[in-house]
């Protein structure tokens, strides 16, 4: 069910894109990354080239990522975006021992607002999301993406790169997309947080819509052993809008907490 790509050798590197994109979105970090590792780029469920899951939710995706490295024991290293940094948190919260670092590029252990979390998305904006896949899914899907590069000083460039890229890997199921926004709107692992205890670098662009950059800094002091990198004048996409400063700091902290040499 679950399809990806591998490149390099090395520890493996396990890839987690966000909601509505694909595994080749990371292309720009591919070529750096495949030098030191094995890497597992994922197409999430009903993404890419992913089938979707019957039930598409985090303890669904996080057992079919634990049956596919179920013969290779070695500690994974996860670098997740978005959505895919909810499934990294939660993979590394039931598998302690498989997680051995954590990249989280925009992520949050709550994506919605609430009376006790103001780091989040209002509830309306993703309820008109959810309205609007109803209708018109492709548009509302590109909608999506330019809030994820509103405010980003490189929003053109950035905008056109994700647009160009969302449907050359096959189009996302639009039950997937359903499926996925429910675990944006219900997701909450704060309380689990102190008990995830790999390594993990959490990097927030200054200027993200969806998952602002204090979500980021609250995740990074909740977790026992993490660091926080702003990204300056970036949205919520920094590893495209300013690939080598992400790149920069990823590798750094690979080279220190998952057994490599930095390239």
């Amino acid at each position: 069910t679950i399809a990806f790509e591998r490149r390099g050798e090395g520890p493996p590197l396990v890839l987690l894109h966000g909601w509505a994109m694909h595994s080749e979105l990371w292309g720009p970090l591919l070529p750096r990354l495949a030098q030191r590792f094995r890497v597992h780029a994922v197409d999430l469920p009903g993404h890419g080239h992913s089938a979707q899951l019957h039930a598409f939710t985090l303890d669904g995706v996080v057992a079919a990522l634990a049956s596919i490295f179920a013969a290779d024991t070695r500690p994974l290293t996860v670098l997740g975006w978005s959505l895919g940094g909810l499934v990294a948190l939660e993979l590394a919260r039931q598998h302690p021992g498989r997680a051995r670092a954590l990249v989280l590029v925009a992520t949050t252990p709550k994506f919605l607002a609430g009376p006790d979390w103001e780091h989040g998305l209002q509830p309306e904006i993703l309820d008109a999301f959810t309205q609007g896949l109803a209708g018109d899914y492709r548009a509302t899907v590109q909608n999506f993406l330019a809030l994820q590069t509103r405010g980003d000083e490189r929003a053109r460039e950035t905008l056109r790169l994700l647009r160009s890229q969302l449907a050359s890997h096959g189009e996302p199921d639009p039950r997937a997309l359903r499926t996925g926004l429910e675990i944006l709107r219900c997701a909450d692992l704060r309380d689990d947080l102190p008990r995830i205890t790999a390594p993990a670098l959490v990097i927030a662009g200054e200027r993200d819509r969806l998952t602002p950059a204090s979500a980021g800094r609250e995740l990074a002091m909740a977790l026992p052993a993490a660091r926080f990198k702003l990204i300056e004048r970036s949205g919520h996409a920094p590893f495209l809008s300013h690939t080598a400063e992400v790149l920069a700091e990823v590798t750094g902290f690979l080279a220190r907490y998952a057994g490599v040499v930095a390239a």
